[in-house]
């Protein structure tokens, strides 16, 4: 089978279009990196090359295999537990990997590098935009352990909150070993959310606190 010209210049654009979004991800350190979005880009391309080339009217069945296909593969770099969701951006880019692929596949060079760049400015110029508004109005959860199981120190606990311009809501209330468990949702001000953190740390009641976001999660124990 004869490989023509326009052929390599489709796998070598998907994969310039892939590389520019994947490297943002390996510096970012996230799960689909470099490689990763490479791949997923080139080979939606190729599907995209194939259907165009299978006759029997095929383009669209195999168009929409390739987006169940990248559905399984979003899935599964998206992790949930009790009070957090991640990698849900990383799955939001896997996903547009797989499309600016498969508009490389039916030759729309131009309209492939211009989505790389569009995706390359939200990822990196609104990501400084989040950290602004994060400033303003952040939430994080915390998992804090008491050294007694007394309701009171929950209490005292949310006073505190309170009087920092902070807004708290219990995601959970458990009893474990004779400690006290709570997981507490708190909304506000970066700065407030940090004098809280620290306030918990130094405080003779608390045994542990564990903060955890959407993001990363981090000990943070006395």
């Amino acid at each position: 089978m004869e490989i023509s010209s326009v052929k390599i210049l489709h796998i070598v654009v998907s994969v310039v279009c892939g590389g520019m979004i994947g490297f943002e991800r390996e510096y970012r350190n996230k799960t689909a990196g470099f490689r990763t979005i490479i791949l997923i880009c080139l080979g939606s391309t190729i599907y995209t090359m194939v259907s165009a080339n299978a006759g029997n009217n095929t383009d669209d069945r195999i168009a929409a295999n390739i987006i169940t296909g990248i559905g399984f593969i979003g899935a599964g770099v998206i992790f949930k537990d009790n009070i957090s969701i991640s990698g849900l951006t990383t799955a939001a880019v896997i996903w547009i990997a797989a499309a600016i692929g498969m508009v490389v596949g039916i030759g729309h060079y131009q309209l492939a590098l211009l989505l790389s760049v569009v995706v390359l400015f939200i990822l990196s110029v609104f990501n400084y935009i989040e950290g602004f508004i994060g400033l303003i109005n952040q939430r994080e959860n915390f998992i804090i352990k008491f050294r007694y199981a007394d309701i009171r120190q929950l209490e005292v606990l949310e006073t505190e909150i309170k009087s920092r311009k902070l807004k708290s809501r219990r995601r959970q209330l458990a009893k474990l070993d004779q400690a006290l468990i709570v997981t507490l949702e708190l909304q506000g001000k970066k700065e407030h959310i940090r004098e809280m953190n620290e306030y918990m740390i130094t405080s003779p009641d608390i045994e542990q606190v564990n903060q955890t976001n959407a993001s990363n999660s981090s000990i943070l124990a006395r």
